[in-house]
């Protein structure tokens, strides 16, 4: 397919209920409203598709963007490409899913993690948070620098509730990640959960909750879902 009949196909997926959702959680015109199910319609025709993405993401039409990083090429793009991305995820769709699930399944997602947490850009340091954790979730405990996750849960601890609202939310999912991910850390993450408590984000006026982390995870710890990676971060 090609954009405009990418771009032509989004907008008859239009849908005015989930615009108005999407709208009250922070998506600005123009776009669409497209559901994630029609969106992976559109991805059945396309496959994954570096060129495609690229040009999607650029239309700076969050539908389009979305889409861009559900068909990312992981081997193709490159961590300037992921970078313009990120500076461009004006809201959380794209700052906490769309832009982290590619990076954290690149080869460099762990180190571009790394570096956006340290940014003063909030887009950023959320996306970093995230790609961290989807990193977790994709690559086997072995190949984990657990000493650096470690390290990382420790911060989170000291620094979360002087963080900015979104990137609270992350690094809230960042412990309750490690924890359920990389099970030799499962324990401390529970630690760190119940000693950073109740995170509190403003959703924008919406239903959505924060979740305790150390609940969530001793969830996870009794569904026996502890250790399970995933073969994708991308949803």
């Amino acid at each position: 397919m090609t954009l405009e009949e990418v771009m032509t196909q989004l907008e008859s997926f239009g849908d005015p209920n989930t615009k108005k959702t999407l709208i009250n959680h922070g998506a600005k015109e123009p776009f669409f409203g497209v559901k994630a199910g029609d969106l992976k319609k559109i991805l059945k025709k396309t496959k994954k598709n570096h060129e495609l993405s690229l040009a999607l993401y650029a239309t700076g039409n969050t539908d389009a963007m979305y889409l861009a990083g559900l068909m990312a090429d992981e081997t193709q793009i490159t961590r300037a490409q992921l970078n313009d991305w990120a500076e461009k995820a004006y809201w959380y769709y794209l700052s906490e899913y769309a832009v982290p699930w590619v990076a954290a399944e690149t080869s460099f997602g762990f180190e571009l993690g790394l570096e956006w947490i340290e940014s003063d850009k909030s887009q950023f340091a959320a996306a970093g948070w995230g790609c961290l954790a989807y990193y977790a979730g994709v690559n086997e405990d072995e190949n984990l620098d657990i000493e650096k996750y470690s390290a990382l849960l420790d911060r989170v601890a000291t620094e979360i509730h002087d963080q900015p609202n979104r990137v609270r939310y992350v690094m809230n999912g960042f412990v309750i990640s490690v924890g359920s991910y990389i099970t030799p850390l499962t324990e401390k993450a529970l630690k760190i959960g119940a000693t950073v408590g109740k995170v509190n984000v403003e959703m924008g006026g919406t239903a959505c909750k924060v979740p305790l982390a150390a609940d969530y995870l001793q969830k996870n710890i009794e569904k026996g879902r502890v250790g399970k990676k995933r073969k994708t971060a991308r949803c």
